[in-house]
Formats: C-alpha cells, structure tokens, sequence
C-alpha cells in the first residue's frame, strides 16, 4: 500500500455519502451507525462461541416452530437495545419475533422501519460455517406517532438502506443506500470496519450455482431441467457450472455477489410457497444484487415488486448474475 492511499472507515464512508446528497437530514447515518455498533457487539460474541457457554438452544421455539439458539436471541435482543432510543425508527420487525416490535414508550419515534434477520445461518453456529446479520431500511407510511404493521408490508423497491454481515473468516459489512454497493471488513486490532470492495459489481454471468440438490426430489420439472443445463458439458457456452453450496444463505449469496453465478431456493412439493421470508432475507438481498448489477426474482416476477401480505411471508429466491437468473426463468417457464 502506498502512502496515497486512503484508509476508509465506514463511520467516514457514511459521512461522505451523506454530504454527497445535499437534502440529508443525517437520520439515515445515525442508523447505519447504531446498527455497526450492534453487529461489532454480536461479532464479538460469534467469535467467542467456541469458547464461551453460549452455544445450544435457549429452550423455546420461534414463530417457525425452529428451536431459538442463544447467539439468536442475544443478536435480536442487541439490535433492538441498539436502535430502540435513537429517535429516528417508528418500530422494528425480527425474523424472531411474531408480531412487529414497537419503539418502548418513552423514546421518541422517528420516519424510518428496520427489518432484521439478526442470526441467518444459526444451524451453522455449532460446526463453525459462516452465518451473518440481514437488515433493511424503510419510510414509513403512517404519518407519525408508533408505527403499524402497514410500515413494515411495503414492498422491496421502497428500502432505502439494505445491509448484510458475514461472520466468517472475516467478518464483512456489504451495504447499500440504492447508489451502488460497497463492502467493509472488520480489523479487530482497532474495532473499525474499513472500506475493502469499493462499487461491488456482480459479473453479468458466472460459472458457478448454488442450490440444495438434497431438495430435488421435490423439485418442478422445469427446475430439474435448469440444474441438467448447468451441468451439461459444453464449452462454448462456459459449462458445466460448479456447484458451491455452504448451506447459509446469506453466506452462498454473498460469494455469488463477488463472483458472479446464482443462488436458488426454489418452491417445491413440500414447500410451495418457498422457504426464505420475503421481509428479512429476500428482499434486502434482492436490493443488494440489483443495485450490485444483478437479478432477482421469485421465478416468475421480480422479488422486489412483490407486495407482502404477512410479516413472515416466504418466497422462492433466484439471484445472481443477470444472464443466469434470466435463464433459469425460461426453465421455470417451461420456454426451454
């Protein structure tokens, strides 16, 4: 690294957007600044897991009927301690929690909802595979006062702020602010997350797919015929593709994102409407890859203009590179 250089931190890269746009009121930083200060404190205890008394199950199941593992409800429970006094969220929305979570009386509310996912991936806590937190910014609709369940059901394209963070290797911050999207990895010698993939662009095709062929028993004929096209030796067009599947899908989207390909839970027999909830994963996801450059679609219509009805609605997921997701739709189709 020469001396010209320039170290950026994401406290620093906020502050330059936010002067980028004249009209900001400064709300939106302050966001994204409780939420770094939530996910540092989670980092902390992730990175610890192995060594502290904080794996297992809490004793409860979610509104899923998933058993809840004690990283799960310390991540959701810090996030909410983090956001809930700012002044600038009229209420908050878990994966973890049935019905939305109101600001507590005595702080002020303010114009925005968050969304979160605060543990994706927390059957991989015990064998040491990343995992990661998921959030999504949004207006509300309500004029003001606590905010109601129609602030949260709005549809994708309205966020104005989608994030995501792998606990991995390393840990990375990867958002958006819908003007491109940028990653931050964490130095835990001096507790910053420092800019390391400035304007993130997904390739406009891949070479690799993602995607639990455990599954395909139940698959649709036209989803077996896609995975038979990746598959099928032919140069000319870059195949056969390679399959690279983790099993956390916030940690298989965001190497699609870096390397281009994509990532599919489709519906099947056994789950028609899907798996991944619609409000806490698909969409910040969506929003991430389409700003990135690339598509997102539940196999028929775009992820992003889907209107969601209940808090923790699912949907089918195909995202990645462009050309592979607009492929994958003419399988699903029947058009091939």
């Amino acid at each position: 690294m020469s001396f010209t250089d320039k170290v950026v931190t994401i406290e620093r890269h906020i502050i330059e957007e936010e002067q980028a746009h004249p009209g900001a009121t400064g709300q939106l930083s302050a966001i994204l600044r409780e939420l770094t200060l939530a996910i540092k404190i989670i980092y902390r205890e992730v990175s610890k897991a192995g060594l502290v008394n904080i794996l297992g199950l809490v004793g409860r199941e979610n509104i899923h009927g998933e058993q809840v593992k004690k990283l799960d409800a310390f991540s959701d429970e810090k996030i909410f301690q983090a956001m809930d006094h700012g002044g600038h969220l009229c209420v908050m929305a878990s994966e973890e929690h049935e019905d939305i979570i109101p600001i507590p009386p005595q702080y002020a509310t303010g114009k925005y909802v968050l969304l979160f996912d605060p543990l994706d991936g927390s059957s991989n806590i015990d064998v040491n595979a990343p995992i990661g937190t998921i959030f999504s910014v949004y207006r509300r609709m309500t004029p003001s006062g606590p905010g109601m369940l129609e602030d949260c059901l709005q549809p994708g394209y309205k966020q104005v702020v989608a994030g995501y963070v792998v606990y991995g290797s390393s840990t990375m911050l990867v958002y958006t602010t819908g003007d491109g999207v940028h990653g931050f990895t964490l130095d835990p010698s001096i507790g910053e997350f420092l800019l390391s993939h400035e304007n993130i662009r997904i390739p406009s095709k891949g070479k690799t797919f993602s995607i639990n062929e455990g599954n395909s028993v139940n698959w649709t004929d036209g989803m077996r015929r896609y995975i038979e096209h990746v598959k099928k030796d032919d140069k000319a067009s870059g195949r056969p593709y390679t399959g690279r599947y983790i099993g956390s899908m916030i940690a298989d989207i965001h190497r699609t994102l870096l390397t281009g390909g994509i990532f599919m839970y489709p519906a099947d027999r056994k789950s028609p409407n899907g798996k991944l909830r619609l409000l806490y994963e698909a969409n910040p996801m969506s929003f991430i890859v389409e700003q990135a450059g690339g598509r997102a679609s539940n196999g028929v219509t775009r992820i992003l203009d889907i209107k969601p009805t209940a808090l923790h609605e699912r949907t089918p997921l195909f995202v990645g590179s462009d050309e592979d997701v607009r492929i994958c739709e003419e399988f699903l189709a029947g058009k091939r």
